[in-house]
């Protein structure tokens, strides 16, 4: 019975060590249909990993006016991460499409949280 209650405190500390990076390392989804991204602004924790994926019937890409990233062109269904490390705002467009424009907004991994 001891080493059963052990490995139960044990379970319970690795777990409340684990849990933090989990958090951080989050995905959040980004889907292009219409012409449009959606959502258009996202607002993230640093860590935060986010997906855009083509849900329309015809190319697009995503590519960073600052050029931090920028995906190859994406048919239907097909998918681009970029994991944002650093905060600050990222204003992002279509380069096929540059009407088509999006944000993403990184907080630091301190204070209030994440908000899609």
């Amino acid at each position: 019975m001891r080493i059963e209650l052990m490995a139960f405190v044990t379970g319970a500390a690795l777990a409340c060590v684990i849990a933090p990076s989990v958090a951080q390392n989050t995905v959040v989804p980004v889907t292009i249909d219409n012409f449009v991204f959606e959502p258009a602004r996202v607002t993230v924790k640093a860590g935060t990993t986010v997906t855009w994926t083509n849900r329309d019937d015809i190319p697009h890409t995503v590519a960073a006016k600052e050029r931090q990233f920028k995906s190859k062109v994406m048919d239907t269904d097909e998918s681009y991460s970029f994991t944002f490390s650093t905060p600050g705002e990222y204003t992002y467009f279509c380069s096929l499409h540059p009407h088509m424009t999006g944000t993403i907004v990184v907080e630091g991994t301190t204070g209030s949280g994440a908000s899609q």
